[in-house]
């Protein structure tokens, strides 16, 4: 503290704190013309009666606040002393001062009463102590306070650290003057730059020692806007949309803002819920640059085949994906990716298209009233009729070339499985009167609805149900009645 001779009774004196303020400094220089307009005029009436007495008052400003008037100028300079003794006491490491926040301007008058006591009460309550500090401005605008210059660099280093590891900083810092970089490897990645959006600036400052944080705290008020968060208390009968709307936020907003929640979740009376929304004071962009392998998918290419039945399919060549490198420069906002930019890109195996032939023909589901072979080559084995004591309701056919099983004309599958002694069997409806089953299948090639044409392939020979070797049991039925097959195939 220097409160040295500013308080002394006897002298014209300031105790000022901003010389720099250009509205207090008026103000002040007002004053004292006007004083002194007054001290000159109380002078004129002394000299007509000398018998009275002069008395010195103090108007008392704080800063360019007019507070009021004291008799005793030793009264100001107690409360200073004690103001600034108490906050020596609780900030230990800074240089604490009121003094300079005070000015006390004397006038000589006849007979003037002041107000002591509720001058210096207005006083005690108003004056801080203020020490040397340093402003982070956001776009000329002191936002906060800090210690001194070294902790605004390493606030600034902070809020970067929030969303670029330290090595990558570093690697920036030792970057920022090569003319050319290497280029990536695959899946490598570099900041290119890292940049706050608002303009940042610092400069020495004098504030209220309680007013000034630590880099860390600094940080922290940044990126939410407050250093405090927002808890809302769970009461009986609160609902999560209740509570979003109640704060201005959407349920989804709160969900974000408390990663604990979700939609689902059962409040609990008495559960705190964070409702800040974090509102960040300066954004910190992020641009680097990436180099990545990804897939180039192949086309699909369907070759249309009039002479294949439709739903018939063949692959003429199986389709095979790429790779290409790729070269990206991305921009985030706060850890939030904002912009993704292709910057160059290389084809390092270029996909093989996937051709397919597909047929066209449409299968009629009408039987042409003339069957085929229901199989390639063979023989009859066992034909229609009595046989073993029992009635034989077709002809069974044996050793064929193959055991493609083959519709003997167009139809509609109408049974399609397992049957008893008939084992796997297949029944096709020819839509004309005519009917054919097929028996004794090992393998069953076609469904229930499914229209097969004359000739497709419907299964394979086998020997499944009551059956005593492989061969096929092929029966035809017309408008209901058993016929015997051999009269109507080909």
């Amino acid at each position: 503290m220097n409160t040295k001779g500013n308080t002394d009774r006897n002298s014209n004196h300031n105790i000022n704190l901003l010389n720099d303020n250009k509205f207090g400094i008026f103000k002040k220089v007002a004053v004292t013309a006007l004083l002194f307009l007054v001290v000159s005029f109380n002078l004129a009436f002394a000299n007509e009666d000398s018998t009275n007495s002069i008395d010195k008052i103090y108007h008392v400003y704080l800063e360019d606040e007019y507070v009021g008037t004291v008799s005793d100028d030793t009264k100001v300079k107690k409360i200073i002393e004690a103001k600034e003794k108490e906050a020596s006491l609780i900030y230990t490491e800074y240089e604490v001062d009121a003094e300079s926040l005070v000015t006390l301007v004397p006038e000589q008058v006849f007979s003037y009463k002041t107000n002591d006591e509720e001058t210096l009460n207005k006083l005690t309550k108003e004056l801080e102590v203020q020490t040397d500090a340093y402003a982070l401005k956001v776009d000329g605008v002191p936002m906060i306070y800090l210690k001194n210059e070294k902790d605004y660099e390493e606030t600034i280093k902070l809020l970067k650290l929030q969303y670029v590891p330290e090595e990558k900083l570093k690697e920036l810092e030792e970057n920022k003057d090569a003319d050319n970089l290497p280029k990536l490897n695959r899946y490598e990645s570099r900041i290119k730059d890292v940049f706050l959006s608002e303009d940042v600036s610092g400069e020495a400052a004098r504030v209220n020692p309680a007013k000034i944080l630590t880099p860390e705290q600094a940080v922290e008020y940044i990126k939410t806007g407050t250093l405090e968060k927002e808890v809302y208390i769970v009461k009986e009968g609160d609902v999560l949309g209740r509570i979003a709307v109640k704060h201005g936020l959407t349920t989804k907003e709160l969900l974000a803002l408390n990663p604990g929640l979700t939609i689902d979740s059962l409040l609990q009376i008495g559960q705190e819920i964070n409702v800040t929304v974090a509102k960040p004071l300066i954004n910190v962009q992020v641009v680097y640059e990436k180099a990545t392998v990804e897939v180039i998918n192949y086309e699909k290419i369907i070759e249309e085949d009039d002479s294949m039945y439709k739903g018939e399919k063949v692959v003429i060549q199986k389709g095979a994906k790429g790779e290409k490198e790729v070269s990206y420069l991305i921009t985030e906002v706060n850890g939030q990716r904002i912009e993704k930019t292709v910057i160059e890109e290389n084809v390092i195996v270029e996909p093989t298209d996937h051709i397919e032939k597909v047929g066209t023909k449409v299968i009629s589901s009408r039987g042409t009233g003339e069957f085929i072979w229901p199989t390639n080559g063979g023989y009859i084995s066992s034909g229609m009729g009595s046989r073993w004591g029992s009635y034989h309701r077709g002809i069974d056919i044996a050793r064929p070339s193959n055991y493609k099983i083959k519709a003997s004309d167009n139809g509609v599958v109408t049974f399609a499985g397992w049957d008893g002694s008939y084992g796997y069997k297949v029944v096709i409806d020819h839509n004309n009167g005519y009917e054919t089953l097929y028996a004794h299948l090992s393998e069953i090639h076609v469904s229930v609805g499914q229209v097969v044409p004359q000739g497709s392939v419907i299964g394979k020979m086998g020997s499944t149900g009551n059956s005593t070797g492989v061969h096929l049991h092929f029966e035809v039925n017309k408008n209901g009645t058993l016929i015997n097959p051999v009269s109507v195939l080909k």
